[in-house]
């Protein structure tokens, strides 16, 4: 799915990084969401790599990256830790400063990275989110309905990790498959991809870590920059699926403004998983709004 791309492994503080590059120009960096990895960006980055010099990064607990045990409050996972393994990463590869489009819990570990290193980050395009604490405080039954797993998930241990590992590809067709596209929105050797990781070992505690952290530390953490007044400061674009569940539940742009100094977004004619269901205008969106010269 990568013919071209070099792959490699950096570690930080023992925990190992599975990293793809490829391309010239100015960096630019992808994170992925869940329970998948940098293989969903599989219909984008070839073509991003034309323009752009392309890092993509599997985060912790997905993926081929290590999976570390999560620690008191699943620390471990925090986005603010997840966050520094992606800038281990691009400084590692000698990008100091350099542009980010993510989705899914990698677009909330790139709303991190921005707030709390914004030299680095210069440009941010996020795919499908609203900001963590406002989803949380602003849930609903039908969120909750749609969004069942953020729940299931942060439930006390073990009960969420056996279920997940008693058969992870079940659990990776029953996430993805219901959203909608359905599992017909994905290239089988992609969805192979996932199972795959899914069924490494300790991935189900990595996943539960994941979001364990984000109802918990990680709602402490965006807690204090929205007491603080703190703001993205970045140029921001967001988009959302138009059949996904954060646009029907949420006033994306509204939630949006009030956490950044610079947005804009859009809908898109798609559901959750844009990168696959929507390559193109994923694409055209891209090219417009990042800058491709160093």
């Amino acid at each position: 799915m990568f013919e071209g791309f070099e792959s490699l492994q950096l570690d930080r503080e023992g925990v190992a990084l599975r990293v793809r590059r490829a391309g010239q120009g100015a960096s630019l960096l992808l994170l992925h969401g869940h329970p998948q990895s940098q293989a969903m960006w599989h219909r984008v980055a070839p073509q991003l790599a034309e323009r752009f010099e392309v890092v993509l990064v599997d985060l912790r607990g997905y993926g081929d990256s290590g999976r570390p045990p999560a620690g008191e409050q699943s620390a471990a996972y925090a986005k603010r830790e997840m966050a520094l393994d992606a800038l281990h990463v691009m400084r590692a590869l000698g990008h100091e400063r350099f542009q980010v489009l993510a989705h899914d819990r990698g677009a909330r570990v790139a709303h991190r990275l921005a707030l709390d290193h914004p030299q680095a980050v210069e440009r941010l395009l996020l795919l499908d989110i609203a900001p963590t604490l406002a989803m949380y405080r602003g849930t609903t039954e039908a969120f909750a309905r749609a969004y069942w797993h953020w729940f299931f998930l942060i439930q006390p241990g073990p009960l969420p990790e056996a279920l997940i590992a008693s058969d992870p590809v079940r659990y990776v067709r029953s996430v993805m498959g219901a959203r909608h596209a359905g599992l017909a929105a994905f290239a089988p050797e992609a969805l192979a991809e996932y199972e795959r990781c899914a069924a490494n070992p300790g991935t189900a505690a990595g996943i539960v870590a994941d979001y364990r952290a984000s109802a918990g530390i990680d709602l402490q953490h965006d807690q204090a920059d929205h007491d603080a007044g703190r703001k993205l400061a970045q140029p921001l674009r967001v988009l959302w699926g138009e059949h996904g569940a954060v646009g029907r539940n949420f006033d994306v742009p509204a939630l949006w403004r009030a956490a950044a100094t610079d947005f804009t977004g859009r809908s898109l004619p798609c559901g959750h998983y844009i990168a696959e269901e929507a390559p193109a205008l994923l694409l055209d969106e891209a090219f417009a709004f990042l800058r491709s010269t160093p």
